[in-house]
């Protein structure tokens, strides 16, 4: 059975709050066929260790605000490279860059659904409509 609209929802806001404080590749992905344990992986990047604990402020604000949850887990935190926030329906995941490469998340559940992320999408179309204007 696929994410839940009310998973989605959480997923979705956990994204919007790592794109405000600058995160990159913000992707999430429909485990719920392959976990039972949870339903979406929210997958983020930042550049250095501050910004990966600025996102996880971020995702952690977000979704209090929006739905009033708190995290059942924390891993990671003050390390740096890597952080894993744990709400049960979704687990999001910050890492530095090089990190994110060398775990592969990404290609470990490249087979998973993935979750459109409104704003991703809009800042795509953004960079694209602003490289092309530049070539012009």
């Amino acid at each position: 059975m696929p994410a839940t609209d009310e998973t989605i929802a959480y997923a979705r806001s956990a994204a919007k709050g790592a794109l405000q404080k600058l995160a990159t590749d913000v992707v999430i992905l429909d485990v719920s066929e392959q976990l039972v344990i949870t339903d979406a992986f929210v997958i983020a990047s930042a550049s250095n260790a501050r910004q990966v604990d600025a996102i996880v402020d971020g995702v952690e604000e977000a979704l209090l605000k929006e739905h009033d949850l708190k995290p059942k887990n924390r891993e990671g935190r003050g390390e740096g490279t890597w952080v894993l926030l744990d709400y049960s329906d979704i687990v999001v995941h910050v890492f530095n860059r090089d990190d994110r490469e060398f775990y592969g998340l990404d290609r470990l559940w490249k087979d998973s659904p993935v979750i459109s992320v409104p704003e991703v999408d809009n800042q795509e179309t953004e960079n694209n409509n602003t490289d092309g204007a530049h070539h012009e």
